[in-house]
């Protein structure tokens, strides 16, 4: 599949800046380009962004209906009635419930917490939690990230006596659920300024602004960043804005002081006294503490998470990371058999979408499937599996801008449920009405979808020549860090290298090692899976390349390389 470079062009007013930045901060004109596409325009805005500042997070008394949340969680305290925290099984949903877990056991012992199955009960506030809130004596649930749509479950709340406080950064529905308190930027009601928290970053302003409300120094609220910062890193939020502050300094508490379960988690993953990065967080962490909700049961992330003991966050982590194993082989399974069911359809080749069923294939995993043939097909995705009675559910994954949330609510009246945003989604329907749902969301995805949006395509930052890529580039480039969407770490081009001495094909041939030179300069890399391009180069011709420049330590020795993201012949 080719793939599309793109390079960012600057406005006007962006290449002033630019040009502006390069003098005053003595930097390249590349790294000036680079801060100038940030939005950063002068050497006062350069600095501040970075070194972000904890006193640039908003007020969250902003948000709607946060006056009305601290007043309910202040009185439930105060009279100590039983409270129990309910998150979703996903990442974002078992760190919030362990960052909020976690501040409000400062505050009350009377506390339970509760993760629905993902099997039984399904993404959201399930009867069956509500009921179990009853039957513990919860007379207040906190909801993080999920219930923004739960309507009729708020009815049903209200009418045993339980009150919800809800906190999500789901996309709402047409009516907002008749809670206590329902906390979400994204209302069009909301005037909160930042519109891309994530679902646990809703609990922690919440958290904020309890806080505040009651005289705690704002730093025991701070001791939770680590568990925010990854669920920034693992559900893709924007890394802009508060999510950029709140990533900054949630990496940097756990790489000073991890709890003993983000310890635990760590060793087990073989990184363990490594700076952790958001990549870690994305490839490393995520995955494991994911894994516990797709095979098991998010309630065990939790326990990790929340967990003081050092012994038993071991044993946790180990059983854990046993489940994410489960899930590579589920995974792997449930591609191959949902490829083999495409290369079965003689009208595939010809289709804007992909939408698969098996009965077979285990829900834990039909996510990950989507986003695998994603990147086979680069199409909007959905693979679906069997639930309960004639239910059938499964996951959703877009492409490039393409928005898959509207093109699902275009089939809404076909749905039993369903939610997410723009580039991922959940839903469910009757097996009987899958025909009609592929007919329409094939239509729905050919009439909108662009050409561009048809084929995968990397963003450059800038093209440069191999002299720009020296190290006072590299720390210029650490300080723009935690990088994420919305602050993508700078992707370079360069373009007619050749071979220097040492191209070569590595790993039996899988990988190419990379010793290129303009004719100048000379420098080293990598081009995992591409060693099928050494020949050419050793033959003379030269290739485009695009890379990210990072550090390679060898032997006690440590340089600077290329990662090659992808490369271009040349004849």
């Amino acid at each position: 599949m080719n793939t599309n470079w793109k390079i960012k062009e600057l406005t006007a007013e962006e290449q002033s800046a630019a040009e502006r930045l390069s003098t005053d901060l003595e930097i390249s004109p590349v790294a000036a380009r680079i801060l100038a596409g940030r939005g950063i325009r002068t050497a006062a805005e350069a600095r501040a962004y970075i070194r972000p500042s904890l006193e640039s997070l908003h007020d969250p008394f902003l948000m709607k209906d946060m006056g009305a949340a601290v007043d309910r969680l202040c009185q439930a305290i105060d009279k100590h009635e039983r409270i129990m925290v309910y998150g979703d099984y996903d990442v974002d949903g078992t760190t919030a419930v362990a960052l909020m877990y976690s501040f409000l056991r400062t505050q009350t012992d009377n506390l339970i917490y509760y993760i629905p199955d993902r099997y039984t009960e399904g993404y959201g506030i399930s009867t069956k939690g509500i009921d179990t809130a009853k039957e513990k004596k919860c007379t207040l649930v906190i909801a993080l990230d999920c219930g923004i749509k739960a309507v009729d479950k708020m009815e049903y709340a209200r009418s045993i006596g339980v009150d919800f406080i809800i906190c999500d950064h789901h996309t709402p529905g047409d009516t907002i659920p008749q809670a206590v308190a329902v906390l979400n930027m994204k209302r069009k009601d909301c005037p909160y300024p930042f519109k891309e928290l994530s679902g646990c970053g809703v609990g922690f302003k919440l958290v904020q602004a309890y806080a505040q409300r009651r005289g705690i120094a704002a730093q025991e609220v701070y001791q939770l960043l680590p568990l925010l910062a990854m669920s920034i890193a693992s559900d893709i939020v924007p890394v802009t804005g508060e999510n950029r502050i709140l990533a900054f300094y949630g990496l940097r508490a756990l790489n000073a002081q991890p709890s003993e379960g983000l310890k635990a988690i760590m060793q087990v993953a073989g990184i363990e006294g490594k700076t952790m990065t958001m990549s870690d967080l994305v490839y490393k962490i995520g995955p494991r503490i994911n894994a516990a909700g797709r095979i098991k049961s998010g309630a065990e992330a939790v326990r990790l998470l929340i967990t003081d003991d050092a012994e038993a966050a071991l044993q946790f982590a180990k059983d854990i990371d046993s489940y994410n194993q489960d899930r590579r082989d589920f995974d792997t399974k449930t591609t191959d058999e949902a490829l083999e069911q495409l290369a079965k359809d003689p009208m595939n080749a010809e289709k804007f979408t992909t939408v698969v069923f098996s009965p077979e294939w285990h829900k834990g995993v039909v996510g990950i499937a989507a986003s695998r043939l994603t990147e086979t097909y680069y199409r909007p995705t959905i693979v679906l599996t069997a639930g309960d009675d004639d239910i059938i559910s499964g996951s959703a994954r877009s492409v490039s801008d393409f928005d898959i949330y509207t093109a699902i609510d275009s089939c809404r009246d076909l749905l039993t449920n369903f939610g997410g945003h723009k580039f991922a989604a959940g839903l469910s329907m009757h097996l009987k009405d899958l025909p009609e749902f592929k007919r329409r969301f094939e239509a729905y995805v050919a009439a909108h979808i662009k050409p561009e949006q048809q084929c995968p395509t990397l963003d450059v930052e800038a093209e440069v020549e191999l002299s720009d890529m020296n190290w006072k580039m590299y720390k210029i480039l650490q300080c723009l860090e935690p990088f994420g969407p919305g602050n993508e770490r700078p992707l370079f081009l360069c373009r007619h290298l050749i071979n220097n001495r040492n191209t070569r094909a590595v790993s039996e041939g899988k990988h190419l090692h990379l010793d290129l030179t303009d004719r100048i300069v000379a420098m080293d890399g990598i081009a995992f899976g591409q060693g099928d391009k050494a020949t050419h180069l050793q033959n003379g011709n030269s290739i485009d390349i695009c890379f990210y420049l990072e550090e390679n330590s060898y032997r006690g020795r440590t340089t600077l390389q290329m990662n090659a993201q992808d490369i271009k012949l040349n004849e």
